[in-house]
């Protein structure tokens, strides 16, 4: 497993810490398929609207970083994190749901009436998020955080190491390449060395608290993937014995 984006000796110690979790993702189908281009277009769509529901939420946590903090380059930074969260996802989205193929999969979920709903695992990594910046130490926030900014420009660079030279018409190469921009890593390693200084500073027991905050939110990072291909709901018929289903 490559490590990226460290910005000392304890977030490469944090990034190390998480290294399981870290090849789980990789290896995930869902991430091979999206790499080739044969992951049904139905399953990405799913992942697309979850994922639009998560970034709410997610820019939400960081505009709660961005009042905790005394530092105003950091509030300025998780501010405007906040705000391209939105802006650059919602653009992203547009552009892969005017694939035709891509259209008609999310038409088909907002028929079943699944596209607006946020599955549970979407609920459950939100709400973590959310009560973690808001109720949570400042440095708690950040490690919550940090893992979509690493996680996602980790497996941008994954993934184009897979797909390699993609053809114009793979159908997931504007995701692909908007999380290995320089732009996202920038931002990337703005958020780990923020991380870095936290944890410099921390009394032992915080830090402790941060770094179990960082591995929980990467546990749900593995999750979002592999409960959107699994097109994940709220049915809880698929818990029951056959018998008492029907």
């Amino acid at each position: 497993m490559t490590v990226t984006f460290t910005a000392g000796p304890l977030t490469t110690q944090l990034w190390g810490r998480v290294g399981p979790i870290i090849e789980q993702i990789e290896e995930l189908p869902f991430l091979a398929q999206l790499a080739d281009g044969s992951l049904d277009p139905k399953a990405f769509a799913n992942y697309i609207s979850q994922d639009s529901l998560y970034l709410n939420g997610y820019a939400k946590a960081m505009s709660f970083l961005a009042a905790k903090t005394v530092d105003r380059d950091e509030s300025r930074f998780w501010a405007g994190s906040a705000a391209e969260a939105i802006t650059v996802e919602e653009e992203m989205h547009g552009e892969l749901l005017a694939d035709a193929r891509l259209a008609s999969a999310l038409e088909e979920l907002t028929a079943e009436g699944s596209r607006f709903k946020a599955s549970p695992t979407t609920l459950g990594y939100v709400s973590f998020l959310v009560a973690t910046a808001a109720s949570r130490s400042y440095g708690e926030g950040v490690a919550s955080v940090l893992p979509c900014f690493w996680v996602y420009a980790h497996m941008g660079k994954v993934l184009v190491d897979r797909a390699g030279q993609m053809a114009d018409d793979h159908p997931y190469r504007t995701w692909v390449q908007t999380y290995d921009s320089p732009d996202f890593d920038e931002s990337t390693r703005h958020a780990v060395q923020i991380l870095e200084q936290e944890l410099a500073k921390a009394p032992s027991e915080e830090a402790a608290r941060m770094r179990a905050a960082f591995e929980q939110a990467c546990v749900f990072e593995l999750h979002f993937w592999a409960s959107a291909h699994a097109m994940q709901n709220w049915d809880v018929s698929v818990f029951l014995p056959q018998e008492a289903a029907v």
